[in-house]
């Protein structure tokens, strides 16, 4: 590249205004190790991603001359040299990051919230940042959401379900927690969450509803305060059934626990739901750990399962998930019961630059699609401080061997031809071609 041609460093001065550096070369990190960017690899910044100020952690950009990594202490811009910290991006769903912002804390730091932290950088005159686009769908895209009609059907269905719990539950998750499957379900249209279970029996590190006390960050977002009842699950799922067009209901939302916990109230629900309909899909997001009960959901008539993983490898599985009786091998036993019963399976793999591209997690996750028939993998970002997520894991700094993550979905694609790659809950037709 030419002099000043290459991905610019963003730095964000103390009052949190971002800026290019061109003195520095912009660098990825994985795993606390540095890496320079390879433009192919960018997006330019998609609407309404958001723009990070790293408190506490210096950034780091490579020297454009001698290719050396290293820190920008100070503000460049600034003649009493003030302070200066990285910046990074959060992006929206449908983008997989395919390296971490480049830092090193300073001592003593809390840990970041729950977001994930892309790399971004200046180049060629606009922002862009390190990620590789998995999902074109705009269900998510806030631009399609009219924020009007949402405030106007939060009254009517208030008005229509004036005992249904639920109504105004969804209600706060639309317009304080911004979900938008909430958002999305009273404006009508794809998927309704329908949250049952304020309790888990694993202790995810970067669980968005619930943190112990003492943790340096809290959750994002209150778990569900109550169990609903089939019939208030029913009611909201059959209304959200018949109003459209290729509708998916589904179980297992960020502001709840595991919901197989409730499986008898939804087991219930569903029998009432397909005694009315067999239209749409029925859903449930999972950590998979009763086989059971998810046999029985699908004997109601479940049509798909999520399953959550951070990896297919028991030791890193559980030092993420802290699971409370249970294990890997159970979320295993949980998948075979759904393929026996014709279910569509996904994993909801949450993936982290660094590790989830290493070649050891690469190689045991396509043995894993092999083995158990896996439908469809959903490419989530881990919303997790990234280097803490390496220290948890016992392998921060750990030179291991890394495939980059484009080559890890491009190769998946190739070699599992079937297999559906995205970042949202298929709707009926997808499950039914998959079958």
């Amino acid at each position: 590249m030419k002099k000043k041609d290459f991905p610019q460093l963003l730095f964000a001065d103390e009052a949190g205004k971002v800026y290019p550096f061109e003195g520095l070369e912009a660098a990825g990190m994985k795993a606390g190790r540095f890496f320079h960017l390879d433009p192919a690899e960018f997006v330019k910044l998609p609407d309404f991603s958001e723009l990070f100020m790293l408190p506490g952690r210096v950034p780091i950009g490579f020297d454009p001359e001698t290719g050396v990594p290293g820190p920008l202490l100070s503000d460049p811009y600034s003649k009493e040299k003030k302070k200066c910290f990285a910046v990074a991006a959060f992006i929206p769903p449908g983008h997989s990051i395919t390296h971490s912002a480049a830092f090193e804390e300073e001592s003593g730091v809390p840990m970041l919230p729950l977001f994930s932290y892309a790399a971004c950088v200046y180049y060629k005159n606009a922002f862009y940042a390190a990620a590789i686009q998995v999902d074109r769908d705009f269900r998510h895209d806030e631009r399609f959401m009219d924020s009007g009609l949402i405030e106007k059907n939060i009254k009517n269905y208030t008005d229509l379900f004036p005992k249904n719990r639920l109504v105004p539950h969804l209600a706060n998750c639309a317009t304080v927690n911004a979900c938008a499957n909430a958002k999305n379900f009273f404006l009508g249209r794809f998927e309704a969450p329908i949250p049952t279970s304020p309790v888990c029996n694993a202790q995810c590190q970067g669980c968005i509803s619930l943190q112990p006390d003492g943790r340096d960050f809290p959750s994002t977002q209150k778990r569900i305060a109550f169990v609903p009842t089939a019939q208030e699950i029913a009611e909201l799922s059959l209304f959200h059934i018949e109003k459209v067009e290729d509708p998916i209901v589904s179980f297992g939302q960020g502001c709840e626990g595991e919901p197989t916990l409730s499986g008898d109230v939804i087991e219930k629900a569903i029998q009432l739901v397909r005694q009315k309909t067999s239209k749409g899909s029925i859903n449930i997001n999972s950590n998979a750990s009763r086989p059971q009960t998810v046999g029985k959901l699908f004997d109601a008539g479940l049509n798909s399962i999520r399953v959550s993983l951070n990896s297919v490898r028991e030791p890193y599985y559980s030092l993420y998930y802290q699971p409370k009786g249970y294990s890997l091998a159970t979320v295993i036993e949980s998948i075979k019961a759904a393929k026996k019963r014709g279910g569509f399976v996904s994993l909801n793999y949450l993936s982290m630059p660094g590790f989830t591209d290493s070649v050891e997690e690469f190689q045991a996750l396509k043995k894993f699609i092999a083995e158990h028939k896996i439908d469809m993998i959903q490419w989530r970002n881990l919303n997790y401080d990234p280097l803490h997520y390496f220290r948890d894991l016992g392998l921060l700094g750990k030179n291991v061997e890394l495939l980059g993550m484009s080559h890890v979905i491009h190769n998946l694609e190739k070699e599992f031809p079937c297999l559906l790659m995205g970042y949202f809950n298929p709707q009926l037709p997808a499950l039914k071609n998959a079958t």
